[in-house]
């Protein structure tokens, strides 16, 4: 088990290793000038000079590179000899850390991953993060439980109600959810939620999980702006959901086990509950946990649309504004959460079945 457990984490390492890679040499050819944005009309060539050798952007790429994963990487080099250096930290103006090893004027430390600064508002693209990612979460999982419950019970019903027209405007349904895209399921969902029945709904078109109170008492949290993008979000979920639920419940209700529970007696709905139910949910969690991992890195359209300030919002507002490391930050945060959630689950699946540790 330890063995398997190691493997996982290795390839999950590769993974990052790799989309580290793609993002800094993919953000590193794009156009744009970071030290021309941030000076604006006051920008003269010795002023970007300068700006650009505090971002280290005066350097060779393959320096930057190496640079950059110093940054990231827990255990890294400091250059105690030039603290303020936007590259070799100090513990001081960036992060609290714990120094290893010194050598002359290199200490190796243990620190947090830092993403550095961004371009346009200094923030630390850490506290970015951090203000975005519980909405984005939140979000994803209103959406996700949204699409079990739904999806769960119309996979049953369907299932129950094999080849007839309930069985069929299912299959109709999950098949226009599965192919809508997000981003015009979301367009269409506000206008017509929001703007034709708005009289009855009394649901926005755009609105945070926090709003302004318009008597001067701060913000509150308003749930009612949760609804439409946790709808939108979840309706390829549900959908897959609807159809893994149908098929698995079919499955189980041909077992052997479900006709010996039927010959003792036992009621159809204890049957269908207790019995064949709890058997076919094991492929319908599994898909959802991967979902739910697609959930929190897909919610980039439907936030945008809703207004919605999550990491979605995050990531077009620093595309638009070439703010590359809060995108590049932004993209690596999820990459990590996809990674993360992998590889419980493939823990998760070893423990319950050991098959899968031979097979992996």
């Amino acid at each position: 088990m330890i063995r398997f457990i190691g493997k996982r984490l290795f390839y999950g390492l590769l993974v990052l290793l790799g989309v580290v890679t793609l993002v800094f040499f993919l953000f590193n050819i794009l156009p744009g000038d970071p030290a021309r944005m941030m000076l604006g009309q006051r920008a003269d060539a010795e002023s970007i000079a300068i700006i650009n050798r505090d971002l280290g952007r005066d350097k060779p790429v393959g320096i930057q590179y190496l640079n950059y994963l110093n940054d990231l990487l827990p255990i890294s080099l400091h250059n105690n000899s030039d603290p303020g250096n936007y590259f070799y930290l100090s513990p001081e103006k960036y992060a609290p850390c714990t120094t290893l090893l010194k050598i002359g004027t290199t200490s190796l430390v243990l620190k947090a991953p830092y993403l550095r600064r961004s371009y346009q508002s200094q923030r630390k693209v850490s506290e970015i993060i951090s203000t975005a990612f519980p909405q984005t979460a939140l979000l994803a999982l209103v959406a996700m439980i949204f699409a079990l419950a739904v999806g769960i019970t119309l996979g049953v019903v369907s299932a129950l109600h094999k080849d007839t027209w309930i069985d069929r405007l299912t299959l109709v349904l999950s098949t226009l959810g599965m192919s809508l895209p997000s981003f015009f399921a979301a367009i269409l969902i506000a206008w017509f939620f929001a703007y034709v029945l708005a009289d009855w709904t009394h649901l926005n078109m755009f609105g945070n999980l926090y709003t302004v109170d318009d008597y001067g008492c701060g913000e509150y949290i308003d749930l009612k702006n949760l609804i439409l993008p946790a709808l939108t979000l979840g309706i390829r979920p549900l959908a897959t959901l609807t159809q893994l639920t149908k098929n698995s419940m079919l499955e189980a209700m041909s077992q052997d086990y479900i006709r010996t529970a039927r010959a003792k007696g036992i009621s159809r709905r204890r049957v269908i509950v207790h019995h064949a139910l709890r058997n076919a949910l094991n492929p319908v969690v599994t898909s959802a946990s991967g979902w739910l991992a697609s959930l929190l890195a897909g919610a980039v359209f439907v936030e945008y649309v809703f207004d919605w300030k999550g990491m979605g919002i995050v990531i077009v507002d620093g595309l638009e504004k070439y703010d590359f490391p809060v995108v590049m930050g932004t993209i690596l945060f999820i990459c990590l959460l996809l990674v993360l959630i992998n590889i419980l689950t493939d823990i998760v699946y070893g423990i319950l079945d050991p098959r899968v540790r031979v097979s992996r």
